[in-house]
């Protein structure tokens, strides 16, 4: 019974959702403040279960590690613009944060992104087939053209200017691949909602 009510309530949600297509409408209205009331409600359970009372409340209270009052208290300040008179205490959490987060975001970009693309373009171009040592050249010249597209300490002319150009031809070819893939996994998520439709709903395939 309660198999049935779900895939009753999954395909009414996918119905009211794709009738946008349409136009806009109070059912797709509905669906999606369904939508993003269901995932706040379930990243709220899911932060507090896996981060906050594991990792602050719990070694706080039950193994007496006093100091984690501290993330406690700046986090409470994140609450402070309710209060008119303490509202600039906000500043206080925003700029902790920012401040962790951009140096996080500069390790993981320089260790997950620059260094493996450089590691990645060190290629060899001799002792591999004809297709293997093509393809190599291609994948290094596309990072050295991309990289020269972006130096902007010198005017693109002359043989910077077609460097540049080539550079760019690269990065229509990456944004078009990115884009089509985007594609072709939006197609498998809408052919997915079709057979739930057909096969678990109505039962026609």
């Amino acid at each position: 019974m309660m198999n049935t009510i779900g895939i009753w309530i999954g395909a009414l949600l996918t119905l009211a959702i794709y009738s946008f297509l349409y136009k806009d409408n109070p059912f797709y209205k509905l669906a999606e403040n369904i939508f993003v009331g269901v995932s706040a409600g379930y990243w709220a359970v899911v932060l507090w279960f896996d981060y906050a009372w594991p990792n602050l409340f719990e070694p706080l209270f039950k193994k007496g590690q006093w100091f984690n009052i501290f993330p406690i208290f700046i986090g409470i300040l994140m609450f402070a613009p309710l209060i008119p008179r303490i509202s600039w205490m906000v500043r206080i959490p925003l700029t902790f944060t920012m401040g962790v987060a951009m140096a996080v975001s500069i390790t993981q970009i320089v260790q997950g992104d620059i260094f493996p693309q450089l590691q990645a373009t060190f290629l060899p171009l001799t002792g591999v087939s004809f297709f293997d040592a093509f393809s190599n050249l291609l994948i290094i010249c596309g990072v050295i053209f991309t990289l020269i597209y972006f130096y902007f300490s010198k005017e693109h002319k002359g043989v910077l200017g077609i460097s540049a150009r080539i550079g760019i031809w690269f990065m229509m070819v990456s944004f078009g691949a990115s884009f089509g893939y985007t594609i072709m996994a939006r197609v498998s998520l809408f052919i997915g909602r079709i057979y739930f439709l057909l096969h678990n709903w109505l039962g026609v395939i």
